[in-house]
């Protein structure tokens, strides 16, 4: 078997060997649409984590193999911008798509799409000067975001500027070292060419992503035109969405960091670059993404400067309030709020997998509750997918891919900053819908519960065991110290203390009438080794 490392010169001169191992190859000359993207671009993202290489890039390269489109893809990033050269230069900025089926089966693709990077946090000057070129191009016209939630921010916890972005909206040089400052300075680069339209389309897994994008650009806008750095045109330019637009989308595709298990099957191929190159301590991604083969991307059809043709690979295209009934119903009701269940419970019950979890009939009864009986009653239909049907995939396909390697431990992370929209929004639409059934929840609430057993850092069988990250991971293990498996005594002033923060559940479980009901399934959770074990199995069967 030949070796298989993944750059040009190989897949070129090794096309037979490549093909024989499985790997659909690009079709199209990629010099060629190279040479017209960075000519011509079109489509810039930035933030080129695993669900862009996994779906977004490996969309395009679809569209050009069937020869769709003539223009690829080009990659930027702001925060640690010399990963790049790890991650793609290092392959000709070739990248693999591993597509993990529930047969076993495997999807290889080698994505050609991604016509060149740019380091773009303005640190070096040839670089910079390359994305303020591109950026000045009428043809440009989509800019896309996998930055996560995080990298739009620019308040603190008490919604004041922070002290960097304070001091960069004051500075003459308007010198920015985030997302949101940089694409400001590159939008007044546009401005200045001749004020071009331009959609900037945030594909993060948050609500209103759109619309977070655009707050921190706009108080960027406006700090530098108030002070004079800027002309009263360019806000004027950025806040009308006839130039400038920020659409809402969805974006679901569980897309786990790279598994050694996943290398080992793709080096059995003769496929060779399956390790990521150390950077400063961190490993980072290799030369392959892994991911399901359920994907969702549904955006809200506000394009300013041309449409993509992404529509023709299943990416859905509709109205604002579609693209937000879509995210709502998966956030509340179909996937989120039953991984995050099996997230903290799987850490209690000692599990390492997703999909292992899906064996064990408690767990799955707990989530069918969670999802078929208590979520589903009170979500809205978004008309372009059905939620019933939506949950079925999720339980019956998509958790239990045994090919999936994603951990439980991997999901609780930032439980905290999760559980006011996975379970707030469902809780507040009983308040409004149907205030008399709060009183007949069970399996919300056994999450909840869940919840803070699990902040105890102890598992089902007595053992320590490690809490994932999370920002309020200390705060919250200070206060729940004195509690300890198999004594809940003086523990009822603490859990009420916590479960009395509407901004921490997303709703005032005193006013749905839950807190009592919520401390007594902990109380039962934490009576000693092997109780929460016991209280799964007395919860209501689900069919």
């Amino acid at each position: 078997m030949e070796a298989l490392h993944l750059n040009l010169k190989s897949i070129q001169e090794q096309k037979a060997s490549w093909e024989a191992q499985g790997f659909t190859l690009p079709q199209y000359d990629i010099e060629k649409v190279r040479e017209n993207t960075k000519k011509h671009p079109r489509w810039v993202h930035f933030g080129a984590g695993n669900i862009f290489r996994a779906f977004p890039a490996r969309i395009q390269d679809e569209l050009l193999d069937e020869g769709l489109v003539d223009y690829g893809v080009i990659v930027a990033e702001t925060f640690q911008p010399a990963k790049l050269k790890l991650i793609f230069d290092r392959h000709d900025c070739l990248s693999t798509a591993v597509t993990l089926k529930g047969d076993g089966d495997l999807d290889l693709r080698v994505v050609g799409a991604i016509a060149e990077t740019v380091e773009a946090d303005g640190e070096d000057p040839d670089q910079w000067a390359r994305i303020v070129e591109i950026f000045r191009q009428e043809s440009l016209s989509v800019v896309s975001f996998t930055i996560t939630e995080k990298g739009y921010s620019i308040h603190d916890g008490e919604g004041k500027l922070q002290a960097y972005v304070e001091n960069q909206m004051k500075d003459p040089s308007m010198k920015a070292t985030n997302t949101p400052g940089l694409i400001t300075k590159l939008l007044a680069e546009r401005f200045e060419a001749g004020a071009y339209p331009l959609t900037l389309v945030s594909m993060d897994n948050c609500s209103h992503n759109g619309d977070l994008l655009k707050a921190s650009v706009l108080a960027y806008a406006k700090a530098w035109v108030k002070n004079g750095f800027l002309p009263e045109a360019f806000l004027a330019y950025v806040e009308d969405d006839t130039k400038i637009g920020f659409p809402w989308s969805m974006i679901d595709k569980i897309t786990p960091v790279a598994d050694e298990a996943v290398g080992k099957l793709l080096l059995e191929k003769g496929y060779q670059d399956i390790h990521g190159e150390d950077m400063g301590g961190r490993i980072q991604p290799p030369s392959y993404a892994n991911a399901e083969e359920t994907e969702y991307l549904v955006i809200e059809d506000s394009f300013t400067n041309g449409r993509p043709l992404w529509d023709k690979k299943g990416i859905i295209f509709t109205d604002r309030e579609t693209v937000d009934r879509v995210e709502t119903m998966k956030v509340t009701t179909c996937l989120n709020p039953l991984h995050t269940a099996l997230a903290v419970f799987g850490c209690l019950l000692g599990y390492n997998y997703i999909h292992d979890e899906m064996k064990d009939e408690d767990l799955l009864n707990l989530i069918k509750g969670i999802g078929y009986v208590e979520s589903l009653p009170v979500v809205v239909n978004p008309g372009i997918l059905d939620p019933k049907e939506f949950i079925d995939t999720v339980i019956k396909v998509r958790f239990p891919n045994p090919f999936l390697p994603d951990t439980p431990q991997r999901i609780a992370t930032d439980t905290s900053q999760k559980v006011s929209v996975r379970y707030g929004k469902t809780l507040t639409q009983y308040l409004e819908q149907a205030p008399e059934k709060l009183k007949d929840l069970v399996y919300i609430p056994t999450v909840l519960a869940g919840w803070l057993r699990y902040l105890l850092a102890v598992d089902d069988e007595g053992k320590a065991m490690a809490v994932s990250p999370d920002p309020l991971k200390e705060s919250l293990h200070e206060e729940l110290a004195s509690i300890s498996l198999g004594n809940n005594e003086g523990a009822d002033d603490i859990l009420r203390a916590i479960l009395s923060r509407p901004a921490l559940f997303g709703v005032d479980l005193a006013q749905c009438g839950l807190i009592d009901k919520i401390i007594e399934i902990f109380y039962e959770m934490n009576e000693g080794p092997g109780k929460v074990r016991s209280y799964l199995k007395k919860l209501p069967r689900v069919e």
